[in-house]
């Protein structure tokens, strides 16, 4: 077996030998000048776990035994197989989630990324995440993953209850309490401004950066992006231009690891449902993503999404959003639509009077046939 370092530098060679065939395509293949249609993040899930967690709710099994070299090969077959049926050329960030990915050998990370990167374009300093429990990942082995090609760890806090979790159902019954309401407003309150003063940017609704060190990875999901996802129950969104179509897809992978290994090795991927996304459908993820960050929707954004109805015609006259304006919690300027400071953190009441304002808006312009006229 390969040393991690040793996987590292094939990702490295594959990388570079991939920036030449980029140059010797000419200067319309260049990795640059990939259009937005081209480019795409990537996540690979990692379905398995120590333990059954309480809060938990992803898509995670307790194995009796996992036959790594197995799932690592269905991993860089699907990773293949989808990147081909979407044209895309150019991978922007690669995020490894689960699940608890850090269970996974550092071989595992460095496999993935070097069958990427061999298929199309993955920069040397691409953003390549692993999602630790930091029980399970001791000093020598995230130096391990470190040379295999991560430099980014995701350890993150659950603040939410999450239906079909056994910690919902405790709360259910009565066996514990939830956390009062205006209490838990009150420390979010508090923690954004302890934060802030210390220096940190609230870049979204729930999360925080300094020195401009943002996740790339979810910023793509913010921008309604395109992303790649790999691995059992893994989501997507994407146009799969190399199967004949151009209308973007969600995409959700089979469910149960051994099925989905068994799918990825008939077929090379696990897709088990593809839904075509509406062109209201996409407004809507535009405008609530966009509107989780403190850059919101830019007229610029807005307009790759909807070249008719620009972000005046929709919210510039109406009523409500008037007083969203006047209570300085929405921004609605040269710069496009975003919520103030005060906004982000009563966003979901926002969008209750943006939503349905979209969704008038865009059937003014598409009204839908009389039947039988």
């Amino acid at each position: 077996m390969a040393l991690p370092g040793a996987r590292a530098r094939g990702w490295a060679a594959a990388a570079k030998a991939a920036q030449r065939r980029h140059r010797a395509e000419g200067a319309g293949g260049q990795p640059s000048a990939a259009p937005r249609s081209q480019r795409a993040a990537l996540y690979v899930h990692w379905p398995y776990c120590e333990k059954r967690c309480s809060y938990c709710n992803f898509n995670k099994y307790i194995p009796r035994g996992v036959e790594e070299a197995t799932v690592r090969s269905c991993l860089v077959t699907e990773a293949r197989t989808l990147l081909r049926l979407s044209g895309v050329r150019w991978v922007e960030s690669v995020f490894f989630g689960g699940g608890t990915p850090s269970l996974a050998s550092p071989h595992t990370v460095a496999a993935v990324l070097e069958a990427v990167a061999q298929a199309t374009h993955l920069p040397a300093d691409t953003e390549v995440t692993l999602e630790a429990n930091p029980t399970s990942v001791p000093g020598s082995r995230l130096a391990a993953f470190g040379k295999a090609g991560v430099n980014r760890l995701s350890i993150g806090l659950q603040l939410s209850l999450e239906r079909g979790t056994a910690l919902f159902t405790q709360v259910q019954r009565g066996a514990l309490l939830a956390p009062d309401p205006e209490l838990a407003a009150e420390m979010y309150q508090e923690g954004r401004t302890v934060l802030r003063e210390a220096g940190f940017r609230q870049y979204e609704v729930s999360n925080f950066t300094r020195n401009g060190a943002l996740s790339t990875h979810n910023w793509t999901y913010w921008q309604c992006g395109q992303y790649l996802g790999v691995g059992p129950g893994a989501h997507g969104r994407f146009t799969p231009h190399g199967a004949g179509s151009h209308t973007r897809e969600a995409r959700i992978q089979t469910l149960e690891p051994d099925n989905w290994m068994k799918e990825v090795k008939l077929f090379g991927h696990g897709t088990r449902k593809r839904v075509p996304l509406g062109e209201l459908e996409q407004l809507e993820e535009v405008l609530a993503m966009g509107l989780r960050t403190d850059v919101g929707v830019t007229h610029q954004h807005w307009q790759q999404f909807e070249s008719q109805l620009t972000l005046w015609d929709v919210f510039g006259a109406n009523k409500e959003v008037k007083e969203l304006l006047e209570q300085g919690l929405l921004l609605l300027d040269h710069r496009g639509l975003r919520c103030s400071w005060e906004g982000l953190a009563v966003l979901d009441s926002v969008l209750l009077t943006l939503l349905p304002r979209l969704q008038e808006a865009w059937q003014q312009r598409n009204p839908s046939p009389v039947p039988g006229g």
